[in-house]
């Protein structure tokens, strides 16, 4: 059986002075992107089980509006402290670390680790991650310990902005 993760970086967030970064709130176009973005998730044949969130605000709130959307219980919102910043070698040990129960996880964060790991994981061609696009990379592996650069297949990419 395949492994899958969907890369989702935040949607578009507020720079609102007297904020600290981790704070930042999304945007009106931050909550009008989350929704659709989620709902053409929600139209996918493959659905994450587990999301993995940023514990920054913009990134919570954008994976809370996806589990609403895909009728995902809140129980299966994980946050992971790790993700907030991360690195390409941080991401890939949070993916390395997952429950193999799960088959399809999603991991909700920022630029410009995702950016990096996507085309890692893929050897991609994504020259930038959007806020709130979603990369679906699928791995022909047994476990998520076996995932390395290299070895995924970017399916699909999608981002707001794309008409």
């Amino acid at each position: 059986m395949a492994k899958h993760v969907f890369v989702i970086r935040h949607a578009k967030s507020d720079w609102s002075f007297g904020v600290s970064d981790i704070d930042r709130p999304l945007n009106a176009r931050g909550f009008d992107d989350a929704p659709r973005m989620a709902d053409r998730l929600a139209a996918y044949h493959t659905r994450p089980q587990l999301l993995i969130s940023s514990p920054a605000k913009r990134a919570l709130t954008t994976a809370q509006v996806f589990a609403a959307r895909l009728g995902t219980p809140v129980a299966n919102i994980r946050i992971g402290p790790e993700i907030y910043e991360a690195h390409r070698a941080t991401l890939l040990a949070v993916i390395n670390e997952m429950d193999d129960q799960y088959n399809e996880i999603a991991l909700f964060g920022h630029n410009p680790g995702f950016t990096d790991l996507v085309n890692w994981l893929a050897d991609g061609h994504v020259a930038n991650m959007p806020t709130c696009s979603i990369a679906h990379l699928q791995f022909d592996v047994e476990d998520w310990a076996s995932v390395s650069g290299g070895l995924g297949e970017l399916v699909w990419f999608a981002y707001p902005k794309e008409g």
